[in-house]
């Protein structure tokens, strides 16, 4: 069984739609909170692959987000080992910073559903193919300026990147295949979240899109699970146990 590390961000964002559709492939998953004070896997030998999830803030905000350099590590260091990293918003943004992108603290918010469109950088890619022309919630904080010789595979209406593939087993997104409309009302009722201002008329829509959003995060599993090889095992170091006399 492929087992999956996660770091969550905040207590309303997981991995939500995508649970269920990496359980019935048989993919496990760890979360890790350091938002709480939990630490980060010790370990990425254990591992099959790194999730990165959404969050309340931009990549800058040192009181948010006071584990970003360890963040920026672990993702350093499953693409060392080879191994998938995707992330999603905030996960989306650390990995282009990761990637050497420069970290924004403008727009404060970005909550809009847009049409993802494919780059000449995503063609034949499985990730842009498969979502271009579709409508795909951007939820995020900031923004990362990418660096030179990294290109988007998608862009929004506007021209603003919404996924890139800095290398072969990592995606970086700014859609979120993952939320449920019960995943907005809950960003909206946590305490220090610092939901967009739009965002009761964002769950509004989401309502009203939830049959199209399950569409696109089943279209959003089956590409990652053709570019990355999501269940293809990897070798994974043997945990010992310690026994103590």
């Amino acid at each position: 069984m492929q087992n999956y590390a996660v770091v969550q961000n905040t207590y309303s964002e997981f991995l939500g739609l995508i649970e269920k559709q990496l359980e019935k492939r048989d993919i496990g998953f760890d979360y890790y909170r350091p938002f709480l004070g939990q630490g980060l896997p010790p370990s990425v030998g254990q591992f099959d692959g790194l999730f990165v999830l959404g969050g309340a803030s931009s990549t800058l905000d040192e009181e948010a987000l006071p584990y970003r350099n360890e963040v920026l590590n672990l993702i350093h260091l499953f693409q060392k080992v080879g191994r998938p990293v995707v992330g999603f918003g905030l996960g989306g943004l650390l990995v282009a910073e990761a990637a050497g992108g420069i970290g924004r603290a403008d727009p404060a918010y970005t909550a809009t559903f847009v049409t993802a469109r494919k780059t000449a950088a995503g063609e034949g890619d499985e990730l842009a193919e498969a979502m271009d022309g579709r409508r795909v919630l951007a939820l995020y904080h900031g923004s990362v300026d990418l660096p030179d010789g990294i290109e988007p595979v998608l862009v929004g209406d506007d021209g603003r990147w919404l996924a890139i593939r800095p290398d072969r087993l990592t995606y970086g997104m700014l859609f979120r295949p993952e939320v449920k409309p019960g995943m907005i009302e809950d960003i909206l009722m946590e305490e220090g979240h610092d939901p967009a201002p739009n965002l009761p008329d964002l769950l509004g829509e989401a309502r009203m899109e939830w049959g199209q959003m399950q569409e696109t995060t089943d279209a959003v599993v089956v590409a990652l699970v053709k570019a990355l090889g999501l269940m293809r095992a990897r070798h994974k170091a043997p945990v010992f146990t310690l026994k103590v006399e």
